[in-house]
């Protein structure tokens, strides 16, 4: 059996469908497992050698170039490329575990002899490409995503936890930022501080509290900045007075350097999935979204804090949510305090004593 699943991202979204895939992984082992993803978010699946841990093989949807250049010829033939190259694989099952109009074309330009998606998928346009409506099942959309792919295909699925690729070069940067050659380096722990959305985001000013609370415990204190110009890690780091680091790292490196890390802090973001992914310790701070539905998922410990004064739906507004305005630093430290607390001597995924 040939199958193709197609999510293209975000990166906590394609954390979310991968136990589903490494399930199907393991009950089928000799079939062929195939996904369409965004290049950025291609490390999750595979490494630069080709070494995938779940997959077969991954093909690139050029998402973000296809929106900023919707009618140019590069676009055209990124897409046409696309099609070609996953029709020329033959696939028997494709199965979108996105559920929008973009990821319904893709999946039916492969030309499965069977196209799968949600009955009640995200955009509703999008059922009209399949051929089988699958009711969705489960509180999570981890618990989802394995009915909708099991459905599919034809087998009962358990979740499974993923593996995620090692990237040897990006092993020894985290390696040297995590000060590992110092005599005596301090715990690393990392603050995922942003998010898609300001309503999901912890403000700036506590994190940096936080950073400081944190360093007189003893602990080497990173902000995850998506670029050099990132503005909520700036804001932290000046604010933190020295206390926290901003640390630039792509989804390469960002695994590296979480597998280095003892505890990760952060909202509903894509580093917060990545953590529990990878079964670092982690204390997410919940806001508009429910995690429920949405929180991570994955082995280890971890603490979710959401205020019942949260927003109960999904709103892309540019306030800070009243739940999360309610969340103080004394909150946050308690959580991380139970965290540490509760780990006690442990083997992190890279061999080293815990926290």
């Amino acid at each position: 059996m040939r199958v193709l699943v197609v999510r293209v991202g975000a990166m906590g979204d394609v954390l979310h469908a991968l136990p589903a895939v490494a399930a199907l992984r393991k009950e089928r082992p000799d079939w062929v497992l195939d996904w369409v993803v965004d290049p950025r978010w291609s490390p999750l699946l595979v490494n630069t050698q080709g070494e995938a841990p779940v997959v077969n093989g991954v093909w690139l949807a050029e998402t973000k170039l296809w929106s900023k250049h919707p009618a140019s010829p590069t676009t055209l033939r990124s897409i046409l490329n696309l099609r070609r190259e996953t029709r020329r694989a033959r696939y028997d099952r494709v199965v979108d575990m996105q559920g929008t109009l973009r990821s319904a074309v893709i999946g039916w330009m492969a030309g499965a002899r069977k196209f799968a998606g949600y009955r009640d998928p995200r955009e509703r346009l999008a059922a009209g490409f399949y051929q089988q409506h699958v009711q969705r099942h489960g509180r999570h959309v981890v618990e989802q995503g394995a009915a909708l792919l099991g459905e599919a295909c034809g087998v009962a699925l358990e979740l499974a936890p993923v593996t995620l690729p090692h990237e040897a070069w990006a092993d020894l940067w985290a390696a040297e930022v995590a000060g590992d050659g110092v005599s005596e380096p301090r715990r690393l722990c990392v603050l995922a501080a942003g998010g898609g959305w300001k309503a999901k985001q912890w403000p700036a000013a506590r994190y940096a509290e936080l950073a400081v609370r944190l360093r007189s415990m003893g602990m080497d204190v990173v902000v995850n900045a998506a670029s050099q110009d990132d503005p909520v890690a700036a804001e932290v780091v000046a604010a933190g007075a020295g206390a926290a680091r901003a640390v630039v790292c792509d989804v390469t490196g960002l695994i590296a350097l979480l597998r280095r890390a003892v505890l990760v802090i952060g909202g509903d973001s894509g580093p917060v999935h990545l953590a529990a992914a990878l079964g670092i310790p982690l204390l997410a701070l919940f806001g508009p979204t429910d995690p429920e539905r949405n929180g991570p998922w994955g082995p280890g410990r971890r603490v979710v804090l959401r205020d019942p004064a949260s927003l109960t739906s999904y709103k892309h507004v540019a306030h800070l949510d009243p739940g999360l305005a309610n969340l103080s630093v004394s909150a946050v430290l308690d959580g991380a305090q139970r965290l540490i607390e509760a780990a006690g001597p442990t083997d992190l995924p890279d061999g080293r004593s815990g926290l």
